[in-house]
């Protein structure tokens, strides 16, 4: 069936111009001036309006097990929340536990996919190093579509790797052209903090935000830049949500390092004042990490957008309802960590960014869509309207309001975040491969609708990076 997007201004991140858009099967197949309606075609009204790329949230967790929960958002639910706020596809995470396969992993979670709304995609983490792990790694992305593979430097005990794992497999993903994922948080010092929170008796959610302080990110975000730097590797950095972290990544990018940073919308416009809230139910709902910090915080992530130190946007989406946050209730480290926003996310960006000028519409287009695409390698097939491109697309209505609300939202978690905050800008129409899926409040979704997207490695002179720096394929010295 063929969809007509009528009367618009198409906004991409490089330009912006009146025009309509033809939509044919899955595909876009035309953006021109007045373009004449085919025969049965569906018009939507897009007059007055914006036309932009579908968002591409680079970072969820749909159904994960985490600290003994699972998570109330299945691939179905948090990809239609997604929908209905102009989010048409995501990137989620397989996580294999410590010496499990990778590729059995990544099997196991395509399963779990199959009733998404939208398109979807997975980086898989490396939560240890063995050759079967380096194996593995050449798999995923010959044969299954993986470019990205996930690391976290937090968690001690569970997924935490050392810098050993990291030298390895931050090598390994430059030899085959992959980019690794980093959640820079020091494991080490985060459970000794917590350890002697506990043991002062400070056990509820404000230790959580305590005992994850600033420096925690800096010394890690520093340390994998480095042994990066080592390799000649690129990274990119998840959650950036510190000053400290994100001058660490402008240093490295200014000297030519490929460092991208990552920001969550929530670490935009939240501070650590909502762990101080007389409800225990409602501080534990904002238990995340790494945890909101202090407001200084903030206008150092905005400026790290605008100055391009910081490339995405995201919402790690991974929600817990308030029985499954209730089992740290004695313990701060039993709090499952986690918040929504997949839905929210757009309207959080254009009303504190565009609307408060901080950022251009393009620019909302870059951070929101053609950045992650670009980076992941999806693009021009996502993150882009122009013909061949995907049929992902948001009607966008800069000057309607809502107010947020778990009322209206359309995720299974009994909490929001922004909760009564009024924004200025929403999702009218949302396309997700050529099907009309929102429309003035209306969802649409369909169970399994959504598609598994490959994402091919990046080309040899992509992963020559360090070898053109003198950083790697060293040579021997002949002595006498």
């Amino acid at each position: 069936m063929s969809v007509l997007v009528q009367g618009g201004t198409v906004v991409n991140a490089d330009i912006s111009v009146r025009a309509d858009v033809l939509i044919d099967g899955d595909k876009i197949m035309q953006v021109a001036p007045d373009i004449s309606p085919p025969t049965g075609a569906k018009i939507v009204d897009a007059g007055g309006m914006l036309v932009m790329p579908g968002g591409i949230d680079p970072h969820t967790h749909m159904e994960l097990m985490f600290m003994g929960q699972v998570a109330v958002d299945d691939f179905f639910t948090g990809t239609g929340a997604g929908l209905a706020g102009g989010t048409t596809m995501i990137i989620d995470f397989a996580i294999p536990a410590p010496g499990a396969s990778m590729v059995e992993c990544w099997k196991d979670w395509s399963v779990k996919a199959e009733k998404a709304a939208a398109d979807y995609s997975f980086h898989v983490a490396v939560t240890s190093w063995s050759d079967k792990v380096h194996e593995e790694m050449g798999i995923l992305t010959r044969d299954y579509g993986v470019n990205s593979f996930k690391h976290f430097m937090a968690y001690k005990g569970a997924l935490m790797v050392d810098d050993g794992v990291l030298l390895h497999s931050i090598g390994r993903a430059l030899e085959l052209g992959a980019i690794c994922n980093i959640h820079a948080e020091n494991g080490d010092a985060v459970f000794h903090m917590q350890q002697k929170l506990l043991a002062s008796g400070i056990a509820g959610p404000e230790a959580h935000a305590l005992s994850r302080p600033p420096g925690v990110e800096g010394e890690a975000a520093q340390r994998v830049i480095a042994i990066a730097g080592l390799l000649g590797a690129p990274i990119y950095i998840v959650h950036v949500s510190t000053q400290e972290a994100t001058e660490a990544i402008a240093r490295a990018r200014a000297t030519g390092q490929r460092v991208y940073g990552e920001v969550l919308a929530q670490h935009l416009v939240l501070d650590e004042s909502v762990y101080q809230s007389k409800h225990w139910a409602t501080a534990a709902a904002y238990v995340m990490s790494p945890p909101f910090r202090a407001k200084h915080h903030q206008q150092a992530l905005w400026a790290g957008l605008v100055s391009g130190a910081l490339q995405t946007t995201a919402t790690d989406h991974c929600v817990f309802c308030a029985p499954q946050k209730a089992m740290g209730r004695q313990d701060f480290t039993k709090i499952p960590n986690g918040t929504g926003g997949i839905e929210d996310r757009l309207s959080i960006l254009w009303h504190h960014g565009v609307g408060t000028g901080r950022i251009t519409p393009n620019e909302f287009v870059r951070i929101t869509s053609t950045n992650t695409a670009q980076i992941f390698n999806i693009f021009p097939r996502k993150g882009l309207i122009a013909p061949g491109s995907d049929a992902d697309v948001v009607v966008w209505d800069a000057h309607a309001s809502r107010t947020i609300s778990v009322k209206t939202h359309h995720s299974q978690v009994d909490f929001n975040v922004y909760e009564g905050m009024e924004v200025t800008g929403l999702a009218r129409h949302t396309i997700s491969r050529g099907n009309l899926v929102w429309t003035d409040g209306d969802l649409r979704t369909v169970r399994g609708a959504g598609r598994y997207v490959e994402r091919p490695v990046f080309p040899a002179p992509f992963r020559a990076i360090g070898i053109a720096n003198g950083l790697a394929a060293p040579k021997a010295v002949t002595r006498p």
